[in-house]
Order: structure tokens, then C-alpha cells, then sequence
């Protein structure tokens, strides 16, 4: 199985879900997506995080080439939320090179293969 490179030490910015994904007045669709399947909303991001943390170590990542600003990678995981449910949820990286590091820059619940 491919990891995600330097998936323990991976920045989460938890404002990528307080203000943006589970935000249902910036993104009611996005929002609704984790909320209904999953039961995650803007007070539980924490959980939500946590929870896409542990996924890292168990799911492969795909690498999707260099922007120019540092290789991106996807991960597709299998989530469990507070409320019972799963839903398969896509997870997008960029190893910064700038930074040195690498970082979440999308998630959501993949419609696609099903929740």
C-alpha cells in the first residue's frame, strides 16, 4: 500500500472545515455532504479531523503530479462518523515545497462511490 508521504507529521488546518467545507452558509452543499451521511458539522470538525487522521495510515494514496508548487496526492477513505454511518470520503494533498511540508487542500464526501 502506498501512504501518504509524511502522512504523520501531515498539516490539517482545521479552518478548512470551520470556515469552508462544514460551513453551510460558504458551502451549503459541501456542508450538507459531511452533515447527512456522517453526522459532522462545524462543532465537531475536531472529530472530523482526528478521524481523517487515523484514515491516513490505513488508505492508500494516489499521487496526481507536480503543480509546479509541490506533487499532489488523493486519498479515498472509508469513514465512520459520530452518528454510525460511513461514507467514502476524497482527501486532497500538496507536499509544499515551499514549507517543507505536507498539507490538506480538499475534502468531501465522494457522492461518486457512494455513502
Amino acid at each position: 500500500m502506498n501512504l501518504l508521504p509524511n502522512y504523520e507529521n501531515a498539516v490539517i488546518p482545521i479552518e478548512k472545515f470551520t470556515e469552508y467545507a462544514l460551513d453551510s452558509e460558504v458551502q451549503e452543499d459541501k456542508a450538507t455532504a459531511f452533515d447527512r451521511p456522517l453526522g459532522y458539522n462545524r462543532d465537531n470538525a475536531d472529530s472530523l479531523i482526528a478521524n481523517i487522521r487515523q484514515g491516513l495510515s490505513k488508505f492508500s494514496a494516489t499521487a496526481k503530479g507536480d503543480s509546479g508548487h509541490g506533487m499532489r496526492y488523493e486519498v479515498i477513505m472509508t469513514l465512520t462518523g459520530p452518528n454510525g454511518k460511513t461514507a467514502n470520503v476524497l482527501t486532497a494533498w500538496i507536499f509544499d515545497k515551499r514549507k517543507n511540508e505536507m498539507r490538506l487542500t480538499s475534502a468531501y464526501v465522494d457522492k461518486k462511490r457512494g455513502y
